[in-house]
Formats: structure tokens, C-alpha cells, sequence
């Protein structure tokens, strides 16, 4: 008898796992855009509404905190009720809260806009980390993962060039309609393309499981399965207090305080570039020309450690990636004298710091079971993006209390080197 599991780790990936991966890392491009979308319009907000930097530093963590509320409720509603039907209604959420975004009339009610589009981002990001893990076979894994996560970039340099754009021919509102109507398009590639998690089946059982499981392996051209394997009855309940259980507890705080330090550098970097050029001087039409840059930077950091983690351990590559953006950042706060410059070193930051959230993506994929994995990477994305809130505003209040860039920058490049030596306390889990 053919182990279904043992049969998808080692056969080679059909289409429909192929194409399925490839629409999950579409799917994340899309958050990468989603998200860095109120960056490319805070300039435009703050001169219409004559807001400083301490409340913008608010209105731009707002989707931040519906993104760690959203991984952690909808990551563990994922592993009860399924991958695909969460991913589809997150996709509901964000179309909505784009549109909306365009009917803001103060800060107020577009902060409330943004959280609700953030809980949205935060459920799609759990899912689809989890997803990715378990349609791809053992062998590769991890490199799926981490090219998922550079979907990430890919979808601000895409979102960004074409909001730099229409920074110049129009405002800041047709930034979030350009991202509600590109939301609402994947809506229908995803109910045909996007099938559910074999691994999920498995794991829950329904009552049509062998059925379901076995069109499945017909549409990715694997042979059927005449029965179900055993119950795998070791395998964690999908539970968040099953999260923090022996065993796993000291994987789940570890990778989740080390993702919230990180993210805190890693924010800063993406949600003040464009306010600190335009202060500058500079349009805010090049300000989102140097965010793309970063982006352009953070592209190509994920897909070298991506295709690194072929070869070599994931988390000796963060670790390396974590010290490097600890460096980099520093270096951005010492004033550019040009945008050249500036989009430069922007560039170098982005290069390290987004190589290190890639990275963090595969190990999380690795540590957790299949039974706890999306919750699992809820966890560690949604309280984790406690620290992508934190950042920037307390990037904020310090521009608020008059401190200069070298020394904002510095504070905020502690992040990345506290991750690091949470990261080297970590036990890689076993098979």
C-alpha cells in the first residue's frame, strides 16, 4: 500500500502543485502591494490632511496590527476549517478594505479601514506560507517557501512603479483602487487554480476524505490511494495551546520573538523611506522611486538566500542576513547626499533585511507539524507583527522628539541584531 504522504514528499510536483505554489506566490505579491500601499500614499495623505509625523506614524501601523490579529485568528481558523476556503475569504476582505480606503475622509476612518484590510493580509500570509509547505515535496521545500516569500518584493517593485505613477498623473486614493480591483481579479484565477492542502485532508479527516484526496492526486498526476493511512494520533491538535505545549513551546517563542525584532527593522525601513525623502526635498513621486529601489534590493536578497537554502541550512542564511541588515540600516540613516545615494543604500538594506524574512518563512514551514502549521506560522506572523506595528511608530515618536536619522536608524537596526541571537538559540526540528 502506497503512503500518500511518503508518495507526495518524494514523488516530482504535478501541475496543479506547480501552478497552485506559483499562485500562492502571485497571492503574496499582492500582500507585498497591499501593504506597502498606505507607504506610497502617506505623503500625499499628510499634506491633505496636514497630519505630522507622529499620527502618520499611527495611520501606518494600523493594517500592521489587523495583519498580527488576522495570522493568528485566521492561521488557526485555517487549520480547522482549510487552507483554500480562508485564503478565498481573505481575498474577500482586502478587495473590500482597498475600495473602501478610497472613501477616507480623515485619519480616523482610514485607520479603521486599514486594520480591517490588514486582518485580510495577516490570514492570507499564514496561509499561504502553510500551503506552499504542503503542496511541494520534501526535497523542495524550503526553496518553495522562500520563493513565496519573494513574491513579497516582487508585488512592491510592480505596485510601487505603477503607484509612482499614478502619484504623478492623479492622488493618493487611486493607489488603493489600482490594488482593490487587482485583489478582486485573483478572486476567480484562485476558486479554479488554488486546490486544497492533501496534508490538511489528512490531518482533519472529513467524512469524504479518501474521495477528495484521490481527485486530487488525479489532477496532479499521481497515482490514486485505495485507503487512508493510520491517524497519526502524536500529532499536536490543532489548538493554540498546543502551540506553547513541550515540545513545541520553545520553537514557537523563540521564532516569534526573533520575527517581531526583525520586523520592527524590517518595517522601518519599508514605511519611512518615502516620508524621510520627501522631507528631503525630493517629489513624493521620487520618494516611491527609492522604495522601489529597496523593494528591487529586498527582490534580490530573497531569491539569492532562496536559492541558497538548496543547498545550505536555512537558518545559518538568516542568521548571516539578520547581522547584514543590522549593518545596512545603520548605514542608511547616515545622510545620502543624493537620491542616487539613497536609493542605493535603500536598496543594500532591503537586499538583507528581506532575505532574512524569507528566510524566517522556510523555518517556520520546517518547525511546525502539519497539523499546527498554519496556526503555528499565525503565531509567529501575527504576534510577530506586533513588532512591524511597533516599528514604525516608535520610528515616529523619535522624529517627534527631534532626533535625527543616524540615530533613529541606529535604534531601529537593533531589531535585526536581537533577532539574529534569539534565531542562534534555536533547535532545528527533526523529521
Amino acid at each position: 500500500m502506497t503512503d500518500i504522504r511518503r508518495q507526495l514528499d518524494e514523488a516530482s510536483m504535478g501541475r496543479l502543485q506547480i501552478a497552485g505554489i506559483i499562485l500562492c506566490v502571485l497571492l503574496n505579491a499582492l500582500d507585498g502591494f497591499d501593504v506597502l500601499a498606505i507607504s506610497f500614499a502617506s505623503p500625499g495623505i499628510a499634506a491633505e490632511w496636514g497630519i505630522d509625523r507622529a499620527a502618520l506614524g499611527l495611520v501606518l501601523s494600523m493594517e500592521l496590527i489587523g495583519m498580527a490579529v488576522g495570522s493568528v485568528l485566521l492561521g488557526n481558523l485555517a487549520d480547522r476549517i482549510g487552507r483554500r476556503p480562508t485564503i478565498l475569504g481573505c481575498l474577500v476582505v482586502m478587495a473590500v478594505g482597498m475600495g473602501a480606503a478610497t472613501q477616507s475622509w480623515n485619519v480616523l476612518s482610514l485607520s479603521v479601514v486599514r486594520l480591517v484590510t490588514g486582518l485580510g493580509i495577516g490570514g492570507m500570509l499564514a496561509c499561504t506560507n502553510a500551503m506552499v509547505a504542503e503542496l511541494a515535496n520534501a526535497r523542495a521545500r524550503s526553496l518553495a517557501v522562500a520563493i513565496m516569500a519573494a513574491g513579497y518584493p516582487v508585488g512592491a517593485i510592480l505596485g510601487g512603479s505603477v503607484a509612482s505613477q499614478l502619484l504623478v498623473a492623479g492622488g493618493w486614493r487611486d493607489i488603493f483602487l489600482f490594488g482593490s480591483l487587482v485583489t478582486a481579479l485573483f478572486l476567480p484565477v484562485a476558486l479554479m487554480l488554488l486546490p486544497e492542502s492533501i496534508g490538511f485532508l489528512l490531518q482533519k479527516r472529513p467524512t469524504d476524505a479518501l474521495a477528495r484526496i484521490n481527485r486530487l492526486l488525479d489532477r496532479m498526476g499521481h497515482a490514486r490511494a485505495e485507503t487512508l493511512p493510520p491517524v497519526d494520533h502524536a500529532a499536536p491538535k490543532p489548538s493554540f495551546a498546543a502551540l506553547f505545549a513541550p515540545g513545541l513551546a520553545r520553537t514557537t517563542i523563540l521564532l516569534t520573538l526573533a520575527y517581531f525584532c526583525h520586523i520592527m527593522t524590517f518595517y522601518f525601513i519599508l514605511k519611512w523611506i518615502p516620508k524621510i525623502v520627501v522631507d528631503m526635498g525630493y517629489a513624493p513621486s521620487a520618494a516611491g522611486g527609492v522604495l522601489v529601489w529597496a523593494n528591487v534590493g529586498g527582490l534580490l536578497g530573497s531569491l539569492l538566500l532562496s536559492a541558497l537554502s538548496w543547498r545550505l541550512p536555512v537558518r545559518g542564511l538568516v542568521l548571516v542576513a539578520m547581522i547584514g541588515s543590522t549593518i545596512m540600516v545603520t548605514v542608511f540613516g547616515q545622510t545620502q547626499t543624493t537620491l542616487a545615494g539613497l536609493s542605493f543604500v535603500a536598496g543594500a538594506g532591503g537586499f538583507c533585511t528581506n532575505a532574512a524574512v524569507v528566510g524566517l518563512y522556510a523555518l517556520v514551514a520546517q518547525s511546525f507539524p502539519t497539523s499546527v502549521r498554519a496556526g503555528g506560522t499565525g503565531i509567529v506572523i501575527g504576534v510577530g507583527r506586533g513588532g512591524a506595528a511597533l516599528g514604525p511608530i516608535l520610528a515616529g515618536f523619535l522624529f517627534a522628539m527631534d532626533y535625527g536619522l543616524p540615530l533613529v536608524a541606529f535604534v531601529m537596526a537593533l531589531g535585526s541584531l536581537a533577532g539574529a541571537l534569539l534565531l542562534a538559540m534555536l533547535r532545528p526540528r527533526t523529521a
